[in-house]
């Protein structure tokens, strides 16, 4: 088993990279343009433009491509990550003290998981890691 893990941990490096860039982006998707449910679950709300909710869809939906593709990840993310601190600390902790409590798991776990990508790189299956040649 523990082979298998092994070969397989490239692997999951790239689906986690992947997979958690595409959800985030998602989420700006809905901030900025409206679509995927909208603003709140509004369909096609958005945020008000150059506000704080907008630049934080914003950031969402650049750096969740970024992030996704594998383009500049180490950037992409370490900006993701600070974008996903700032939200927790200022709307999520007033209200409670644990992220249980306070609503504030995926904002906590987006950080820490884009905090990882940004020490770790991109992994295999990114753009990044193709030559221009």
């Amino acid at each position: 088993m523990g082979s298998l893990l092994a070969r397989i941990g490239p692997l999951s490096h790239a689906l986690v990279r992947i997979v958690a860039g595409f959800l985030f982006a998602c989420h700006g998707a809905q901030k900025v343009f409206g679509v995927l449910g909208g603003l709140g679950g509004n369909s096609g709300a958005t945020a008000p433009l150059f506000t704080l909710l907008w630049f934080g869809g914003a950031i969402e939906l650049v750096g969740g491509t970024l992030v996704a593709l594998g383009v500049r990840t180490n950037i992409a993310a370490f900006v993701c990550s600070g974008q996903m601190a700032v939200a927790y600390f200022m709307f999520h902790q007033p209200k409670a003290p644990l992220p249980i409590q306070n609503g504030g798991e995926l904002a906590a776990l987006y950080a820490f998981v884009f905090l990882f990508l940004a020490a770790k790189g991109a992994g295999p299956l990114a753009l990044e890691r193709r030559s221009l040649r």
